[in-house]
């Protein structure tokens, strides 16, 4: 049923000592002091660049996109023999065991929501307070245990494992941990924790989120029961997520939402009620008309990352974070976020602060005078910016006033996050920019609009 174009193969792995191509590479934006720039898209946190790969896959697909499961027309075929394997290939991707079962969702909140919805009845869970809402805010209506944040990698297994021994009655329980913080970009010890959660009877969730997109993510491997993420961190536009592990907790559940696809059949009882029979499959979960093109572009995100090679990507960007802490310390005003030390692993996610600068300006000025764009705030991970900030209440703080509350420390923070499509130059820049603003101040005036520094337009 391949009957429509395909693009080309990414590059072998030993080749990939570029940047991959990525959509708006090109893209340019204005200056308030004059001019254009090349867009430095900076907060691929947030949502990555989609590979230029992916976006001509989806091209070449978009002429036979079709319904999917809901015809017997040619196009609804195809549609319907791309969805599935598509499947396959995230399947595959996150290196699931034979009957692990690949739900298709919206993105790693999605995810995590359907899990807890899934959770049997008594099911204790165990959070740290670093991780992202995505991941603290799902499990209403079960008991949530959240932990300290640790100090060190190994801290935070002995603190589970403590955690887990303590619990009382002894029922199911689930473990929540990312694979690498959104803040700090850290990488957390996913298989010793995994290790910890089973020797103690309970089942571990991987938030992938941050992770997959920098290094693999081996479920087999690691011996996690499922795994969560989103493709618009994964260069993968249309909005789709995916949560893929363990079959059963997710058969026994309601399905995450009642409609077609979900059922194999529905009839209506002499009473005047309906029954339904539910699919067993990840087809229980995925009721109504799928996101086939979110689907298919995940999974071309996945083959092309693949085929690029991990080792090589992620070799290339270490040498970019480590080019980017080193230009950070050479500027003694700013502190760099971490909760494991310097030495600590990590991706390309860098959080700071700027002594006497309020991190909202900090990002309205490199983007309005450098066209590099960041984020700054909590990053929707509050414990665990707080934590790390000294435990300063969110506040906000006008415009070109330091991010500080008396007697509490700074406010909010900056984030510079990149990835496999990021050039040497936009770190390059981004370091430039954080030096002149620190040693000579903004060049334009801003104010402050609705809680957030924007140029001063007059």
């Amino acid at each position: 049923m391949s009957a429509y174009p395909h693009t080309a193969t990414a590059p072998a792995a030993d080749t990939c000592t570029e940047p991959l191509p990525v959509l708006g590479r090109d893209v340019t934006v204005p200056l308030v002091t004059g001019g254009e720039v090349t867009y430095a898209p900076l907060d691929y946190a947030a949502s990555a660049p989609a590979l230029q790969r992916v976006w001509d896959d989806v091209a070449a697909y978009a002429p036979y996109y079709g319904s999917v499961h809901r015809g017997a027309g040619y196009l609804s075929q195809l549609s319907t023999d791309l969805f599935e394997r598509s499947r396959s290939t995230v399947h595959a991707f996150l290196g699931c065991r034979p009957r692990d079962q690949v739900v298709f969702t919206r993105s790693t909140t999605d995810s995590l929501n359907l899990l807890a919805g899934a959770l049997p009845d008594g099911c204790e869970v165990f959070v740290f307070e670093t991780e992202h809402h995505a991941a603290l805010l799902p499990w209403r209506g079960h008991r949530v245990t959240c932990l300290d944040a640790p100090g060190t990698p190994r801290e935070a297994v002995e603190s589970l494992e403590r955690a887990l021994a303590a619990r009382e009655p002894y029922g199911p329980a689930l473990v929540c941990v990312t694979g690498a913080s959104n803040v700090t970009g850290e990488l957390w010890p996913v298989r010793e924790l995994a290790a910890a959660a089973h020797a103690h009877g309970a089942r571990i969730v991987l938030d992938a989120a941050q992770l997959a997109p920098h290094r693999p993510v081996d479920v087999a491997a690691l011996d996690v029961d499922w795994v969560a993420l989103s493709g618009h961190k994964l260069y993968a536009p249309f909005g789709a997520g995916v949560l893929a592990g363990r079959a059963d907790w997710l058969r026994a559940a309601e399905p995450y939402l009642a409609g077609g696809g979900a059922s194999r059949s529905v009839v209506r009882r002499p009473d005047g009620g309906l029954e339904a029979d539910w699919h067993d499959t990840a087809a229980r979960h995925e009721a109504g008309s799928p996101n086939v093109i979110g689907a298919y572009a995940l999974a071309s995100a996945c083959r092309t990352l693949t085929e690029a090679g991990f080792e090589a990507l992620a070799a290339r960007e270490r040498e970019l974070v480590a080019r980017l802490r080193a230009g950070l310390a050479e500027v003694p005003q700013v502190r760099v976020l971490s909760l494991f030390g310097d030495d600590a692993p990590r991706v390309g996610v860098v959080s700071f602060v700027v002594d006497g600068w309020n991190s909202s300006h900090v990002a309205a000025a490199l983007s309005a005078e450098y066209g590099i764009g960041v984020r700054d705030g909590l990053f929707c991970a509050h414990p665990l910016v707080r934590r790390l900030l000294g435990g300063a209440p969110e506040a906000p703080a006008e415009c070109g006033a330091p991010d500080t509350a008396p007697g509490d420390g700074p406010l909010n923070a900056v984030r510079v996050s990149f990835g496999a499509g990021t050039p040497d130059e936009h770190v390059d820049r981004f370091l430039r920019a954080v030096k002149e603003l620190v040693r000579d101040g903004a060049r334009w005036t801003y104010r402050t609009e609705d809680g957030r520094c924007v140029p001063d337009r007059g």
